[in-house]
């Protein structure tokens, strides 16, 4: 057993209009430098930040995508988001920039509990 603490990043905000996403993906990253287990959840907004083929620099920002792409590299590759989320959003799991695996929201509270830390945004 590994004796790092595992993290789980429960993402609830939207992809713009805060530095909360980009916040949240900053710490997953800085977390997996360190070799600690990092998961993701998208829940209600944050679902947003998985879309695929974003156009954010009329906010002159940066695109999300670069960096979910980017997380398999850092060993990030549990990225978990509710199917009623999805739905509510109009959105499948085709329409995301990365892979997701599709939790019930039933299952939020047992995804919560395999972890010895849990950060929301």
């Amino acid at each position: 057993m590994s004796d790092k603490k595992s993290i789980l990043i429960i993402n609830q905000s939207a992809p713009y209009g805060s530095n909360k996403a980009r916040e949240s993906l900053d710490v997953a990253l800085t977390c997996a430098i360190f070799e600690m287990p990092v998961s993701l959840l998208f829940i209600g907004d944050g679902v947003l930040q998985l879309l695929n083929g974003q156009q954010p620099e009329a906010l002159q920002t940066k695109k999300h995508e670069a960096m979910l792409t980017a997380l398999p590299m850092y060993d990030i590759d549990c990225l978990y988001v509710t199917s009623s989320d999805l739905k509510q959003h109009g959105l499948q799991s085709e329409d995301l920039a990365v892979p997701v695996k599709i939790v019930e929201q039933k299952q939020i509270a047992s995804l919560i509990q395999q972890h010895d830390t849990v950060l929301t945004y």
